[in-house]
């Protein structure tokens, strides 16, 4: 006899424990991607990164500086530029509208952002998201990553 009165109860909360151990292994594959310091924290010093963000916000107090890399070992295009000056009021999903068109991704293709490991609501607001997640220097950075992201568990999806 079953634990749950019904196949259709175990069946969903088979697909659920499936759901579960997928997004682990999904965090456990990405836990890298975003923690390491960036390229463009590695170029540039602190102090000059600090004055630059606020110049910017001083000059554009209504957008968010942001920085915008791909993830290390991602096989998605590499994105023309990373400092995005974004309007506060545009969403999560809308800018990730924009880092597609900029990397020439087809629709059929997915893209993963993630802000400090974690991948941000596409509601969610950019100015929620900064306030939230900024770094030190005043800029937010976010990484990008292809469906690889997945690691073996693509073709279960």
């Amino acid at each position: 006899m079953s634990l749950y009165s019904s196949p259709q109860q175990s069946a969903i909360l088979l697909g659920v424990h499936f759901l579960v151990f997928l997004l682990l292994h999904v965090f456990d594959q990405s836990s890298s991607l975003a923690m390491a310091k960036s390229s463009f924290q590695l170029d540039h010093p602190l102090e000059r990164r600090q004055a630059e963000s606020s110049r910017i916000r001083e000059k554009y107090p209504d957008r968010i500086p942001v920085i915008v890399e791909k993830a290390e070992r991602s096989d998605i295009p590499d994105i023309d530029k990373k400092k995005y000056l974004v309007p506060a009021d545009l969403t999560v999903g809308q800018f990730v509208y924009v880092v597609r068109k900029r990397i020439k991704l087809g629709a059929e293709k997915a893209i993963f952002v993630f802000v400090k490991n974690m991948l941000p609501p596409t509601a969610a607001m950019m100015s929620g998201i900064y306030e939230e997640n900024k770094d030190e220097d005043g800029f937010l950075y976010m990484t990008y990553s292809g469906e690889n992201t997945f690691g073996g568990w693509a073709h279960l999806v």
